[in-house]
């Protein structure tokens, strides 16, 4: 079996094939990020053999394309962590840096790991479709927040004894009273500024709401025994399902934990015997986790009652919320499979 390393941009991409068996050096290519380049890839990978497996580095951004080309030619691929990479391409034989040597790299890391033992790709699906509605949220969200700093600064320029409340400016009713305010005065080049301002929050306001709508809408569908987990609500649930991205591809929930950073890493050495935080992984998904820790310790009593058992055992308050987030993967890993589980199940005619 021949195993594909693929480094990926967004104009090319590099290919390096090597023995499953031997770890030898087969073959080696470059080709555009075209139609033109993808038709060359699939006749230069035919002639390495028919069993092959294409490793490629997790960049999502840059390689879901090439991976929707090979998977609905049915080829098979499977996905190489980032974090795998660390440190692979200063271990090779080989001096310096190009494509084809990452390439090479990322072959190398697809076998040391075990080809068997990394996520494989699939076909984008609604978990894709949640990722950009709510990726595209946080940046209407980014903007708005921009833009809300600005006119607190205009307003506190002219009327400094006026007090805007925190978050008010998120509510169309107090960009109303704000709009009737700046119509009693003279059309300066600062309230021009600010009634265009206004304009563009309630613009933006409107489009959030919206797509929050439409992510519940998505979040039910999908995963509705999320949203019954004390803690999760829409957005937390969008974002474990986007950063997720199919919850089959964890064999476990320690596998899920490994991924969001959640899961310890052993740190032993002779007579002693302990392990440290793990500071990589997915570190959005670990976010995600870490707010519904928070959310649980101050309004759910079975985790304030867990935090409290293990502050009465020695351990810090930092060190109790890591094992409450612990027990959190392994509450989500559980509930998304069940709800997998029942979407793949035909029903009863």
């Amino acid at each position: 079996m021949m195993v594909i390393g693929v480094d990926t941009h967004k104009r090319s991409y590099s290919f390096a094939a090597l023995d499953a068996g031997t770890g030898e050096l087969r073959s080696s290519e470059t080709v555009t990020a075209t139609s033109a380049g993808h038709r060359q890839l699939l006749g230069w990978a035919g002639e390495l053999g028919e069993e092959r497996v294409w490793a490629i580095e997790d960049c999502r951004h840059v390689s879901g394309k090439l991976e929707r080309f090979l998977l609905a030619r049915g080829e098979r691929a499977v996905r190489v962590p980032p974090h795998l990479m660390a440190g692979r391409r200063r271990g090779l034989r080989q001096a310096g840096k190009s494509d084809p040597i990452d390439a090479l790299a990322v072959a190398r890391a697809a076998l040391e790991e075990g080809v068997q033992t990394l996520p494989g790709a699939t076909l984008d699906g609604p978990a894709r479709e949640i990722k950009l509605l709510l990726d595209h949220r946080e940046d209407l969200i980014g903007e708005r927040t921009r833009i809300q700093n600005r006119l607190r600064w205009l307003l506190h320029d002219r009327w400094p004894e006026l007090e805007i409340p925190k978050a008010s400016l998120d509510h169309i009713s107090r960009l109303d009273d704000l709009q009737r305010r700046l119509a009693d005065c003279e059309p300066d080049a600062d309230v021009r500024v600010m009634h265009s301002q206004i304009n563009r929050l309630r613009e933006l306001t409107r489009e959030t709401k919206a797509l929050e709508q439409e992510l519940s809408v998505l979040v039910a569908t999908q995963q509705p025994r999320l949203l019954a987990v004390p803690g999760i609500a829409t957005l937390t649930a969008a974002r474990l399902i986007a950063e997720i991205a199919g919850i089959e591809r964890f064999k476990s929930s320690a596998k899920l934990a490994r991924l969001a950073g959640i899961a310890p890493i052993p740190a032993s050495s002779g007579n002693s015997n302990r392990v440290r935080l793990h500071r990589g992984g997915n570190r959005q998904l670990n976010a995600a986790v870490y707010r519904v820790a928070i959310t649980q310790m101050r309004m759910h009593p079975p985790a304030t009652a867990y935090i409290a058992r293990k502050l009465s055992e020695g351990k810090s308050k930092r060190e109790a919320i890591r094992c409450l987030k612990r027990h959190l993967i392994r509450t989500i890993y559980n509930e998304m499979t069940l709800t997998a589980n029942e979407l793949n199940t035909p029903a009863l005619t």
